[in-house]
């Protein structure tokens, strides 16, 4: 039983090596991760330099790419065999609501997803420390269960862990995605020469979508297991924009026709 692990901050992550620990007890990891931090690349593919990996250690691996590049370079030329499930974690901090469109690490379960393998990114919450030993006990208890029953096809799993003692976690609630919102976003401030630069900051102020919300379960104290999908198509509008499509395949009237006729209705 194959377990790829990989995360967005980088190879020497404590929260990687926590997981990987935690998961060696459930079958043989490989570790595939970026050579650094790329924290919030998203879902990005590195298309214009050459990539490299390194070995670090037997089935222990660098790359000078995204946690995407990992993902990919690991199922199809780094590991001899696809593994049953990648997981991607321990973040350093939560990836809760919009969080996961920004998020490396659920990039990364999220190209799992793609090449057909069940995926499960985690993370932890903290600010300057982290509990990463409770995080990778909850994701061990996670990946066991997939293992064994699998995953919906086209659905991978984002786990967020509360920052607290195993023993003061209230619990565990499946939820849904989160909305939310920012004080000043973008900081503005003068270099030492009086030319603006910006900061992509702020601070979080409120969000939205309380019911069954990922962000309400952490604030309780419970750990959030949300269920994403890679269609994210609306279904519930198709129809109400299937009524579009007459007007826009609709030709055009030729202006100058339009011009015409008006001057004709004039004479």
């Amino acid at each position: 039983m194959r377990i790829l692990v990989t995360n967005d901050d980088g190879i020497h992550s404590p929260g990687l090596t926590a997981l990987a620990e935690a998961l060696a007890a459930l079958g043989e990891v490989w570790v595939v991760a970026p050579d650094r931090e790329r924290t919030a690349v998203a879902h990005a593919v590195t298309l214009h330099k050459p990539l490299r990996v390194h070995r670090l250690a037997p089935r222990t691996f660098s790359v000078n790419g995204t946690p995407v590049d990992c993902v990919n370079l690991a199922l199809l030329k780094v590991m001899p065999k696809p593994p049953a499930v990648v997981v991607s974690g321990i973040n350093k901090g939560v990836n809760l609501g919009d969080d996961v469109l920004y998020s490396g690490t659920v990039s990364a379960a999220m190209e799992g997803t793609i090449l057909g393998i069940p995926s499960i990114a985690v993370s932890q919450e903290g600010r300057d420390s982290f509990r990463f030993s409770v995080g990778a006990e909850y994701a061990a208890r996670v990946v066991r269960l997939v293992l064994a029953h699998g995953l919906p096809e086209e659905t991978l799993l984002n786990v967020n862990v509360p920052n607290r003692p195993q023993r003061s976690i209230k619990g565990v609630r499946v939820t849904c995605l989160s909305r939310r919102r920012f004080d000043n976003p973008i900081i503005e401030k003068l270099d030492p020469h009086g030319r603006k630069y910006y900061w992509i900051a702020g601070t979080r102020i409120s969000w939205s979508r309380s019911r069954d919300a990922d962000h309400e379960a952490i604030e309780e104290g419970r750990v959030s297991i949300t269920p994403i999908r890679l269609d994210s198509t609306d279904h519930a509008v198709l129809d109400r924009f299937r009524a579009w499509v007459p007007m826009i395949q609709a030709k055009p009237a030729d202006p100058k026709k339009r011009v015409r006729a008006a001057a004709g209705r004039k004479g």
